[in-house]
This record gives C-alpha cells, sequence and structure tokens, in this order.
C-alpha cells in the first residue's frame, strides 16, 4: 500500500533533565552528571555562565572532567566568552563558547546543550530519546 505513515509523528519533541544543584559547581569549575543514569554532561561555571557540553571528547573515549579549564572570563576578541576545556588525554583543547574543537587530534565540536537555570537547578533541554553527541 505504501504512501504516508499513519498517525501522529512526534517531531521536535524535547525533554527537561534536571543535571545538578548550581551550588555544585562553583565559577571556574566543571562537574560531571549523567542523564538517565550513564549518558555524561559535563556542566561549566566560567565567565558568570553556566554551559552544558557532552562529557566524552569527540577524539578518543576520555571523560572530559579529568581534563582542565583555561581563561573563561569577559568576552574575547570574537565576541564570545572566552576561555577552553583541555582532554587531558591528549591535549586537544575545546571552546568554552560553542564546543568547536580549536586544536588535534579532535577534529568534531563537542555537542552542547540548552541550559535553564530553575529554582536552584542546572536543567539540560535535550530532544527526546537518547542524548545526543558527537563521535
Amino acid at each position: 500500500m505504501g504512501g504516508r505513515p499513519r498517525g501522529r509523528q512526534r517531531r521536535g519533541v524535547t525533554r527537561r533533565v534536571d543535571l545538578l544543584a548550581v551550588d555544585e559547581v562553583p565559577e571556574g569549575t566543571m562537574k560531571m552528571a549523567f542523564v538517565d543514569g550513564a549518558d555524561q554532561v559535563i556542566v561549566i561555571h566560567t565567565g558568570g555562565e553556566i554551559r552544558a557540553f557532552q562529557g566524552i571528547c569527540t577524539h578518543e573515549y576520555f571523560e572530559l572532567d579529568k581534563g582542565f579549564l583555561t581563561g573563561g572570563g569577559g568576552l574575547g576578541g570574537n565576541g564570545k566568552p572566552a576561555g577552553t576545556l583541555t582532554c587531558a588525554l591528549h591535549l586537544s583543547r575545546f571552546d568554552l563558547a560553542d564546543g568547536e574543537a580549536l586544536d588535534p587530534p579532535a577534529e568534531m565540536p563537542l555537542a552542547s546543550y540548552p541550559v535553564i537555570i530553575e529554582d536552584g537547578r542546572v536543567l539540560i533541554e535535550i530532544p527526546d530519546g537518547p542524548l545526543p553527541v558527537n563521535e
């Protein structure tokens, strides 16, 4: 019979995931959080902003909370928040403004997730289903 599928299709359905309390990630620090008890998200608090990225390096499976942060205060020359996250395994750096890979061996950016601060909690908004990551 072919043709269009029957029934309603769910497009653009998102969910909010509560990661941790804001005070668990003081300014200038980062902390690993988990989605659905498994997927890792690195929560970073720098330059007065809280950001969330996939918690595993895009080059090779390595937890980014074992790395280190540099910069993070004020804006860079391009108007984006300054600062980087460096993976401790092979020293690839990622831009804290957008997750872009700045140095090899990583070539793909980190997936970033919209952050919502609500009632002292850090939440992210992600598509319904598995956590999207770049590999």
